[in-house]
Formats: structure tokens, sequence, C-alpha cells
């Protein structure tokens, strides 16, 4: 058995040598440098871009500019995840600071550095937006003509009288939160190479989503799918920020461009800071309540800052609508969730998408609830708890819920019951927070697995999971080995290559030991099959005499007649036998009330911690923290153990220090030194993470259940320990210190 085990990485040795191939480490052959011309202005017209004096510039190969697509033969310039409204490089109007505006392809880099400072543009500025509830106010100026009032999305949930909740509830509380624009500072930078083979095109890139990559490439160049390669090494965390086309079109174009040769970009930290960045949010919630703390009525207003362009948010502002609503039985509810232009660079989903700043909203609202009816937090939470059989909002049959179970074990392992009435002397004051979170899957994805055995009796799982740093690789194979019988020493796994490895939606949204796990089991399934077939002419046995398990097949009545995988293979004189296997979900919801089926399962988690706040100084320490995931069957305690650890580190950053400053639109810390993010000193003195499985034994991915109850579990803790309330994410010192002296919580 291979399922449960705590297996090691089976590229450990690699990441402790140093020797792991990350693109960022690439090399090929008579390679050229990639830079990136990037406006200085957040809005404005293009009037004019002359690189004559780039282009004659010793050692560079080729500038490309936005006259030199959309021509017969050649690449468009426009092109988008979802909807078409970005450009390779910027034509007729730039809409943030750091958008493309030309690329140079050089000899060396400090060539392709020069070149850029040769290449000279005229702008005519012009007005711009830099807030999501700016940018919808009346007379607002525009950031696209298709977008009225810069509205590119308005999603929808109606469920329930939502009037009569309200009329029926004994108190109704309302409150704004707000989370910033933030980054995903993965170790590895954005990295892509592209070379053009004739018609073929073969990409290098550091994507979560090799085959929206090779969609949206071969779209944009007028291509059978089948003629764009992607090839994706390690990466260096993705966070979701490399889950939809980065920098890809702009290396293919320039590829293009130069004819032949390889191209090569990497960007810097500070261009990774305007590539791409976090949702900001602004969300209202007005909830009607008994006064025995039975939830009524819940409506819930959201407007997402998506940058300039719309990107991958119109899909994650419906996946924000329909996580909104938090893990409670509300009999009304609507939701009203927009996405929103603004002048800033582009977001993309962020570790816990979406869920991290609903979670964040709907989890300080709870408490201020339970504060406003003078009721305990994880009483008032247990009275409103979603459970198996019950609806949720969308109209959902929930059929795993073990929120409850989650939150109760988070509370005790934390001692809530047992937790210290006496809060402190002087200036230091303790106090205890909890929060639950609820996340969608998507309600429509696709995992193709193929497995293969050979006569060296080895069995190779080919996936286009992408391995960035969870462990993927060494779950798919725990679960493959286990499923063919074979041991895990025996496995190989082929890592994503579009011309090798079959179809994967993506390697996001906690989906691939779920998705890729099922598809692995259908593939056993299919391979099994195909081996007793091979095998059924030597036994002079039907098929279904037959059983496969453990490296052999062997008659079922009769155990000791059987032959392993190799000796199958060997009397039907094959190399090898393999088999695909594919697992799929669908569902939709209607656009006007959100009703049907928005998710394929509900991800699920809870965290509580104490804190403890200086009074004088407004500092906060996380003393201790307890965080756990639903994870249905854990394939791998320690990388279950690891994954819940560092989702909680990472989730301390948004939490308490992590935001993008901007003065209109220009970014004032991009870099390390002044964008935070957490060290060893931030760790909670107490960390202690754990996973619940269920009887059913079915996979669920935990990637990101421990971060999004992270920062509302911290906000609560402090409103015990101090009695403000702080509903401006990031909690800092300065926040809590103004809330203290003024008393405006």
């Amino acid at each position: 058995m291979a399922v449960g085990k705590a297996l090691p990485l089976l590229d450990s040795m690699e990441r402790v040598t140093g020797t792991t191939p990350y693109a960022i480490n690439l090399q090929l052959p008579d390679m050229l440098v990639a830079r990136v011309l990037r406006s200085p202005l957040p809005h404005a017209r293009v009037l004019s871009l002359d690189a004559s004096a780039a282009e004659a510039l010793p050692g560079v190969v080729a500038v490309l500019k936005a006259e030199d697509l959309d021509q017969t033969g050649g690449p468009k310039l426009q092109y988008g995840s979802h909807l078409p409204d970005q450009q390779i490089v910027a034509r007729d109007k730039v809409r943030f600071i750091g958008q493309p505006v030309a690329l140079v392809a050089a000899e060396t880099d400090d060539i392709a550095k020069e070149a850029l400072n040769l290449i000279e543009v005229e702008y005519e500025e012009l007005p711009g937006v830099y807030n999501e509830l700016d940018a919808v106010k009346p007379g607002a100026p525009l950031l696209h003509e298709s977008a009225p009032n810069n509205i590119f999305r308005h999603a929808k949930l109606r469920h329930g009288d939502i009037e009569k909740g309200f009329a029926e509830a004994d108190e109704i509380i309302e409150e704004t939160f707000t989370s910033p624009v933030a980054q995903h500072v993965s170790l590895e930078p954005h990295v892509v190479a592209a070379q053009w083979d004739g018609d073929g095109l073969t990409i290098w890139s550091g994507s979560q989503s090799p085959y929206s990559v090779r969609r949206t490439i071969a779209e944009i160049f007028e291509l059978d799918p089948e003629m764009v390669r992607v090839i994706v090494p390690q990466l260096g965390g993705g966070y979701g920020g490399k889950a939809h086309l980065r920098v890809e079109p702009q290396v293919a174009a320039l590829a293009w461009k130069v004819g032949g040769r390889p191209v090569k970009l990497v960007l810097s930290r500070a261009e990774e800071f305007v590539t791409v960045t976090k949702h900001a949010a602004t969300i209202t919630l007005k909830t009607g309540v008994k006064r025995d703390g039975v939830l009524t009525a819940r409506q819930i207003t959201i407007y997402w800052s998506a940058g300039a362009y719309a990107d991958s948010s119109p899909a994650l502002v419906r996946s924000g609508m329909v996580r909104a609503v938090g893990p409670y039985v509300i009999p009304a509810v609507h939701v009203d969730s927009y996405g929103v232009y603004t002048n800033l660079p582009s977001a993309a989903a962020f570790r816990g998408a979406m869920s991290s700043q609903a979670t964040w909203a709907y989890e300080s609202h709870m408490d201020s609830i339970a504060q406003r009816i003078g009721m305990d937090p994880l009483e008032i939470r247990r009275k409103n708890m979603l459970r198996e059989g019950d609806t949720y909002a969308t109209g959902e049959t929930m059929q795993e819920a073990y929120f409850l179970e989650c939150m109760e074990e988070t509370a005790k392992r934390l001692g809530w019951e047992d937790r210290p009435r006496e809060k402190g002397k002087g200036t230091l004051r303790r106090g205890v927070g909890l929060a639950v979170m609820l996340k969608s899957s998507p309600a429509n994805s696709r995992s193709e697995a193929k497995l293969a055995v050979d006569l060296d009796g080895r069995a190779t799982l080919y996936t286009s999971v992408v391995e960035m740093g969870q462990g993927a690789h060494t779950a798919l194979a725990q679960i493959a080995a286990e499923a063919l019988g074979v041991p895990f020493e025996r496995m190989i796994v082929v890592g994503t290559d579009t011309k090798v490895t079959p179809f994967e939606s993506s390697t996001s949204s906690s989906r691939s030991t779920y998705m890729m796990g099922n598809a692995i089991l259908r593939s056993a399934a299919g391979l099994k099959e195909k081996l007793a077939e091979a095998a059924e002419p030597y036994f002079e046995m039907s098929v279904d005499q037959l059983a496969v398990e453990n490296g052999v097949v062997f008659v079922r009545d009769e155990p000791d007649r059987h032959m392993t995988y190799a000796e199958v293979l060997q009397r039907n004189h094959l190399e090898r036998l393999e088999a695909m296997g594919e697992f799929k979900v669908s569902g939709k919801i209607d656009p006007e009330t959100g009703q049907g089926k928005a998710s394929s399962h509900y991800h699920q988690g809870a965290g509580a911690c104490e804190v403890e706040v200086d009074t004088e100084t407004g500092r906060v320490r996380v003393l201790r923290y307890v965080g756990s995931s639903f994870a249905g069957r854990i394939v791998n305690p320690t990388l279950a153990k690891l994954q819940n650890d560092g989702n909680v580190i990472y989730g301390l950053g948004p939490a308490l220090m992590e935001e993008m400053v901007f003065d209109h639109g220009q970014l004032i810390n991009p870099n390390l030194s002044d964008y935070m993010v957490p060290s060893f000193l931030d760790i909670p003195d107490e960390l202690h993470t754990f996973s619940v499985e269920s009887e059913k034994g079915e996979f669920h991915g935990i990637g990101e259940m421990t971060l999004p109850s992270v920062a509302p579990a911290i906000a609560n803790a402090i409103y015990d320990a101090v009695g403000v309330r702080i509903r401006d994410l990031p909690i800092t010192a300065e926040k809590i210190l103004r809330a203290l002296n003024n008393d405006d919580s």
C-alpha cells in the first residue's frame, strides 16, 4: 500500500543538491535575451514610437512593435484568456504603469537593456482610476469602451426571499471589509523561452496551465494546437500567479520576428510586481440574525479590482460570488459580484483565490454578529454551520460537509473552551479567535492520465500536472503505484510536455489530487484490463476469471497460477502496455440567479489562534495557531502537513504585512525590501496543523485550505484581546494603535 505513507519526494535528492532543472536555468544553443520596454504612465495614448536607433544597435536582432502584429501570416495583436482585451504590445493606448510597449531580442542582456533606452515613445497622458470604488463612479475615466462604468462582469446569486429574511431578523449588522493589491512572490520569477522551427513553435514556460498556453498561443498565430508544444520544467512556486498566460504571447511573438533562434525572457523582481497581482476587493456584508443566533438573511456586494485587463477575472469574479457566502445555512442570500477595470497591473488567482478575500470578510463579520447578540463565536458558527444534506445558497446539496468537524477539532486543540478569561496585564493583552473557510472547486474540469508498464517491471505515469514544490508528482505516483499494485520505487513520472503528456485543465484550485487522482484510478483500471486480456490465452481462462493485483495476473480460484506484468508482456512480445484514463466534471449555474451546480466539491478548513497585542505600540504577535483542512483520504501525511503549515505561514503575509502601495498608479514598493513577506521570526511560537479524513476515502486537494482562515482568525483574536475591529487588510500596528486611540472601530 503506497497511499497513506510518508514517502519522500521523488526529486528530493535534486532539490537538496540544487540540481533541479528550473526554467530559469534553461540554456539553449544560440539563445537570445529578451527585454521589455514598459509604459511609464498609468493611462495614456501612444502617439508615436520610434525604434530605429535600437534596431541599428549592434547586437540587437529584433525589436517587436505593435505595427508588426496583425499582419498577414503574423501573430494577432489582441488576445485574452476570457475576454480578448489584452495586447501583446500596446498599440494606441497604455492602461497601467509597466504595460509592454515594445520587445527587444539581443545577443546579450546588456545590449538588450541599452536598446530599450534608445526607443523613443511619445504619450498623451489621460486621467486614470486606481480604486475599484472610484472606477465605478459616474463620470469616471473609462479604460475600455466595451465596459460601461468599468464593469466587465456582474455575477449574481439569488437565493430565498431577502426582504422576508431581513424582516424576520432581530438584529441587522452591516460592515465593509477591504483587501488590498498583493503579489504572489514566487521565489522563481516568470521565465519563458520560445523557438520556431518552420511552422511549429516550442515554448518552455514556468506555467501552471500548459494546455491553456497552447490553446491561446495557437489562436494568436492561427495554428493547429498540435503545432504548439509547451514544455514545463519544475516551477519555483506558483500560487496562482502562473495559472494563466503571462508573458508567453510576448516571447512567442518576439521569437517569431527573430525567426529560428530561441529567445528567453526572465522577469526581474520589479517586473513581477507589474505582471500579476492579487485582486483588491471591497466587500460589504449585511446580515440578519435572530437573538438565538440563527441567521435569517445575508446581502453581499463585492467590487473586485481586476487591473487594466480582464485576464482570468471573469471566471474568478463568479467564483468569488459563490465563495462569499461562507459555510452557513442562510435562508435568504443575495450576492452581487462585480469585476472592475482599474489602471493597475492585471490581477489573477492568488492562493486561496477569492476565498481568501471573502473569508476575511464573512468570518470577521461573524464575530461582529456574535458580539452584537452576546453569543460565543464558536457557538454561533456551530448553530448555523452547513452539514451533510443541507442546501447551500446555490441550491446544491452538500454531499461531504466537514466544516463542523474541522472547526470543533481546531478549537479543541487550541483550548477554546478552557481559554483563560484574563486578557493580560500592563500593555500586553491576549485574545483568541477562530475562522472557518469554504472554497468551491471548478465545476467544469477535465484531467487525463496515461499509465504504462514495461518489460523491466517499471510503471510510468504521464501527467501534465505541474510540479511546483507541492509534491504533486510524488502523491500521484503513490496513487498510481497502489492502483496498479507495483512498488512505489518502480514508479517513474514523466512531467509536463504537451507533445508527450495528456491533457490537464490546470494545476490550480487544489484540484490535482482529486481530478488527476481519479484519472489515474481509471487509467490503472484500463491497464489492468489490458493485462488480463493479454494473459487470457495463456491461462486458457476468460477475463472475468482472472484478477490483477500486486503486480501479477492470476486465476481468481487458483492464486498460485499467476504471471508478473513483465511476463505477460514477454509472452505477447510487447515492449510495453499502456492505457489512458480520463476524469471530468461538469456543471453550470443560472447567470441571473446563481442557482445550479457551482462546484464539483467544496474545500473546507478552519483556523484558530492566540495573539498578544501591545497596546502601547499596536504590535501583534501570533503566539499559537492551529489550522485544519478536510483531505478526504490523505495520500502522503508528510506532504499534507507541509501544505497545511505552508498555507498558514503564507497567510500571515496578507494578514499582517503584505500590500502593494500605489501613488496614482505608480507602485512605490516593487521590491522585497519594501514589500514585506513573512520570515522565520513571524511564524507563531506554536504552529499545529492537521487534516480531517472521511470514511468514504475519496481524494481531495488541500493546497489552500488552511490559508483563508488566517487573517480573520487573527483579527478576531485581536478584537478579543483589545476590543478593536480592523476591517482593512493588512492588520498593521499603526491601524491597531489608531483604532485604540480613536476607539472608532
